[in-house]
């Protein structure tokens, strides 16, 4: 059902958490424009804001209530303007919000999220809040309409839920057991993205690796990551998160032999010492996964791993934490995403003996983020001098104007900026460069580029702008901001998050 709305009435979606809550906003993007909504231009204050929160983060609600708090006076002002509220915090606190908010016209939960254009026109029409949270499922949400940021590069959902119950993750309780799509839905949406002109694809699920659990294939992640090598246009395949616990050889055979899928892996650790991962109900220990690790790399020499680290669960030690630091020093990380425990009311974390005073965490913190710093410095230095091909990209470089480069990634994912030539390539084209530096978190390519490749996705973002496509001249520099799929800034829990 589509709701009927005014002509041209303005939206704009906040995203807060993980990728799966950037592609579910693309979603909600989809469905309003389908209900004839537009976006917002800079600066504008939408007639919908809609917030797509996370629950991950102890402050979530402080800091959906203060955002919610600056938006009363437009609210006020504007009596027709309406707000919603979406996500994993409206899955939790359901009415809660609106009794802290009044003003706030819909709250709508994570399994119907197809919802929102009729619960917006309902709340207009009735002259009051909408509440409605399903408990399972109600549409997939990759059949709903889409609004994809990116032109060039596109999330792709093969399940949602989790089946696991890791004692500080609330997700499971809010996304809900793991839902599989068929394998042909999932190879159909990607034959679809790489016609509109997408070179890459990451594969997105809260445990990518277990699926097939529902419909009893153990095996059928490495089939569908190899059916993704024969999709003909697609360049570029990557998927997030990956658990260790059910992480097998077949995939790893998979990405070694499947030319398409990037010798790239995101795989969380949390933590090195096998008596937190057992409080954190992780069901593996430090030596599997470092056999993960070193059988990736007896696979793939090139591979660029990184990880998520908890740091301060409730009970670690100085013993533990020092095992933590060992694993990160054996598994050589290009990089880690490391986060301080908070507590997520709600989960058992939050109720166990022994939480860690706030000045050790930080002090762990620290020590960890220095470890890991110097580790990816010294692994990015091993690519200086190597000859990289860059798949450009859209707002990655917070500095480029400043510094005249455009940035993108490398196969195994490491950001490079580079000097552009004469020609400059466009956004979704790709560019053979070496590099000549080398920094923590970025590498730099300042000498000539040594091949431009204009690609059907260069067309494809080029067509967006309104521009001819093809063969035209480079671009000017100064991109919009928007981009591949993004990462968010918000902490990982074990379900795709990241920092």
């Amino acid at each position: 059902m589509t709701a009927t709305v005014e002509s041209a009435r303005t939206y704009e979606v906040r995203t807060y958490g993980c990728q799966m809550n950037v592609h579910d906003s693309e979603r909600l993007s989809g469905l309003l424009e389908d209900a004839g909504y537009v976006p917002a231009t800079e600066g504008q204050v939408a007639d919908v804001v809609v917030f797509n929160t996370c629950a991950v983060r102890e402050n979530a609600d402080n800091r959906l209530y203060g955002n919610l708090g600056h938006l009363r006076p437009s609210k006020v002002s504007n009596p027709g303007m309406q707000i919603a509220v979406g996500g994993c915090l409206a899955q939790k606190d359901q009415g809660e919000i609106v009794r802290r908010a009044p003003w706030v016209d819909v709250v709508f939960g994570t399994h119907n999220i197809g919802s929102l254009p009729v619960l917006l026109e309902r709340a207009r029409v009735q002259q009051e809040a909408q509440v409605e949270i399903k408990e399972s499922l109600e549409t997939f949400p990759s059949t709903l309409p889409t609004k994809r940021e990116s032109a060039y590069a596109a999330w792709v959902s093969i399940s949602v839920g989790c089946n696991n119950t890791c004692t500080f993750c609330i997700v499971p309780s809010l996304r809900g057991k793991e839902k599989d799509r068929r394998p042909g839905d999932i190879l159909n949406e990607v034959r679809t993205l790489v016609d509109q002109g997408v070179l890459e694809i990451t594969l997105l699920g809260q445990n990518v690796n277990t699926y097939g659990v529902e419909f009893g294939d153990r095996l059928a992640f490495g089939k569908l990551l190899r059916a993704c090598g024969d999709v003909e246009g697609l360049e570029r395949v990557r998927f997030t998160s990956p658990h260790p616990a059910a992480f097998t050889d077949d995939v790893i055979a998979a990405m070694a032999e499947t030319p398409n899928v990037m010798h790239q892996l995101h795989m969380p650790l949390q933590s090195g010492s096998d008596r937190v991962l057992k409080a954190m109900r992780r069901s593996y220990r430090a030596e599997r996964y470092l056999g993960i690790i070193e059988r990736v790399r007896a696979a793939m020499p090139d591979a660029a791993i990184s990880t998520d680290i908890i740091v301060g669960f409730p009970g670690e030690t100085e013993e533990d934490f020092q095992e933590t630091l060992e694993v990160v020093r054996r598994s050589r990380f290009a990089n880690a995403f490391t986060f301080q425990y908070s507590i997520r009311p709600g989960t058992p974390a939050a109720t166990m003996d022994g939480q860690v005073p706030k000045e050790v965490v930080q002090e762990r913190y620290e020590r960890l983020v220095a470890l890991q710093n110097e580790i990816s410095w010294e692994e990015n230095r091993r690519q200086v001098g190597r000859t990289l091909e860059v798949l450009v990209a859209e707002g990655e470089g917070r500095k480029d104007e400043a510094t005249n480069r455009l940035s993108g990634r490398a196969p195994d994912n490491r950001l490079v900026h580079f000097t552009p030539g004469a020609e400059v390539p466009r956004p979704g084209d790709t560019v053979r460069v070496e590099v000549t530096y080398a920094a923590p978190h970025h590498l730099v390519a300042d000498g000539p580029v040594l091949e431009l490749r204009r690609t059907r996705a260069g067309d494809a973002w080029q067509a967006r702008q309104g521009a001819p496509a093809s063969n035209a001249p480079g671009v000017m520099l100064g991109m919009p901001s928007i981009g591949r799929p993004a990462v968010p800034d918000v902490q990982d829990s074990g379900c795709s998050v990241r920092a």
